[in-house]
């Protein structure tokens, strides 16, 4: 990614991160063709905010003492996912894109310990908190992410097709739901 990125930049096409929603068509087609040919593993969880419950989705970033829908959010995907890859014992770096003022990373912090506390025994953790234009890895999430929401949201399968063969799980938490709460 950070190969690309430099020539994307000799090449006069790319002056800040790669970000996707933001990033050219032709930015684009390069990224994902690069990331399709990595070696990595996608694991998503979707949830459709409007199908969540109001006393779930009322106190979300806003209000950083709580931030109930994230955890709940994180939880549901980290419970499934991390211990296929995490032991009692092990040391676990989650990095995650930067956010807010020292008080909102605070509050994310605590919450995502508080989760990984739930779903993993004895595991020391680091959190981090960095920008996306740092870390060739972020990156890299954010094209995925990116790309399973267009499918999700805009029915646009262009980007979800060229990562598809990486996508281990693809899960719709609120699929049974019915009701739009908003």
């Amino acid at each position: 990614m950070l190969a690309l990125r430099r020539q994307l930049a000799e090449e006069g096409l790319c002056e800040d991160a790669l970000h996707a929603s933001k990033d050219s068509l032709e930015i684009r087609e390069r990224v994902f063709a690069l990331i399709s040919t990595m070696n990595i593993r996608i694991d998503a969880t979707i949830l459709e905010k409007s199908k969540s419950q109001p006393q779930l989705r009322t106190n979300t970033e806003n209000n950083p003492d709580t931030l109930r829908f994230y955890k709940y959010t994180w939880f549901y995907h980290f419970k499934n996912i991390a211990p296929q890859f995490v032991s009692t014992g092990d040391k676990l770096i989650l990095t995650a894109a930067a956010i807010g003022d020292k008080k909102k990373r605070s509050a994310f912090k605590s919450a995502i310990n508080d989760v990984v506390r739930q779903c993993l025994i004895d595991v020391e953790i680091t959190i981090n908190f960095w920008s996306a234009d740092s870390d060739p890895c972020l990156q890299i999430a954010d094209y995925c992410a990116w790309a399973i929401f267009q499918k999700w949201e805009r029915k646009d399968m262009k980007w979800y097709n060229m990562i598809n063969d990486k996508i281990h799980r693809e899960y719709d938490l609120f699929q049974k739901g019915r009701i739009d709460h908003y």
